[in-house]
């Protein structure tokens, strides 16, 4: 998981108090994580959700948003075959994967989409996933908020990069604007569903919603 550096700026992930750190570190999520040498416990959020939906097959074509630090881009290495590419993009820096392309950059700026594109190359993804989470700062109100632009922005940016009957698997929270931004992917999509997945904290109120056979056609008209 990452998170995006705009409109609030970078912020630790976590406070390491005890309590956390018990939570952590007891944590099977954490401990299969290790033990199979993924980057984080998220790994297993796509695996879940990605076994639930059939969303990955070899030789597919995946943009990965807010992919430090590589769990996820991990995840596609094995899973999509060395024929499938993998483009990785992250404000952070992110230690390099055999396979995967990294693009260091905000995915909303011209610049990014630009080196996002020439590493996707002539035919689009088939996959945009986006595990963007807002910096927290504690008001609930605004943290929601954030999250919710950031589904819009990631909406928007599989309009530029995802090919016609493509996928899209976007982080959100429940709460405040979750039912409009779930609207605005029905509308360009031919179906919508939200999952939690299993690795999915319970006192998070952390969704996914999982979209397949996107419609350009009704982006341009929404």
């Amino acid at each position: 998981m990452s998170r995006s550096s705009r409109p609030s700026g970078r912020v630790k992930k976590h406070r390491f108090n005890p309590a956390w750190m018990h939570a952590h570190v007891t944590d099977p999520y954490v401990r299969e994580a290790q033990a199979k040498g993924y980057r984080s416990r998220a790994a297993f959020k796509l695996i879940e959700l990605a076994e639930r939906d059939r969303l990955l097959r070899p030789g597919m074509t995946v943009v990965d948003l807010g992919a430090a630090p590589g769990s996820w881009s991990q995840v596609l290495r094995e899973r999509l075959g060395p024929a499938g590419r993998i483009v990785a993009v992250d404000l952070l820096a992110m230690e390099p994967l055999p396979g995967i392309t990294f693009v260091q950059g905000d995915f909303r700026d011209e610049g990014t989409l630009r080196a996002v594109a020439e590493a996707v190359g002539r035919r689009k993804a088939d996959l945009v996933l986006s595990d963007l989470a807002p910096n927290i700062s504690g008001i609930e109100s605004a943290d929601q908020a954030k999250s919710v632009y950031l589904g819009e922005r990631a909406l928007e940016f599989a309009g530029r990069a995802l090919q016609p009957g493509g996928d899209m698997v976007v982080k959100a929270f429940q709460g405040a604007g979750f039912a409009r931004l779930e609207q605005q992917f029905t509308t360009c999509f031919e179906k919508v569903y939200v999952r939690k997945p299993k690795a999915s904290r319970d006192r998070s109120r952390e969704v996914f919603l999982v979209a397949r056979g996107f419609r350009p056609s009704a982006r341009r008209e929404a």
